[in-house]
């Protein structure tokens, strides 16, 4: 059975970006794929592999725990899939650290090939400096 773009994306987000198996990236991502970086003081562009995602997302595990990840809106127009979530995680002083993203994820014969994300950077800021002045 072949799966539309959003299960595609969806299964993404429930195996890989969850980091429950980061190591199954290259089933949902193609090659090389484009992450645009989207904020709002510097928009730019890098390639990654599977293996480079599945390192980003060992990073965020080794940063804030097994975080807990909530899609919170997912909607599909043809290839392009757009998917908000909510991450919960700790700090390394055992606080909630709380990451609201958005992305527009393009796919193309059954892999993610390409993306644009937005996170809210100033809130993680904020979240940061509060446990720094406790």
């Amino acid at each position: 059975m072949i799966k539309s773009e959003k299960e595609i994306v969806s299964e993404f987000f429930k195996i890989v970006r969850s980091g429950k198996e980061i190591k199954r990236a290259s089933e949902f991502m193609a090659e090389k794929v484009i992450a645009h970086q989207v904020q709002a003081e510097n928009e730019y562009s890098v390639t990654r592999s599977p293996q480079d995602y599945s390192d980003h997302v060992q990073e965020m595990l080794d940063e804030y725990g097994d975080f807990s990840l909530e899609i919170q809106e997912i909607l599909a127009d043809r290839a392009k899939v757009y998917v908000r979530w909510r991450q919960i995680g700790e700090s390394e002083n055992g606080e909630e650290v709380i990451e609201i993203a958005s992305a527009v994820y393009l796919v193309r014969d059954g892999k993610i090939v390409e993306y644009w994300i937005q996170i809210d950077r100033k809130g993680l800021e904020l979240q940061k400096k509060d446990r720094e002045s406790k």
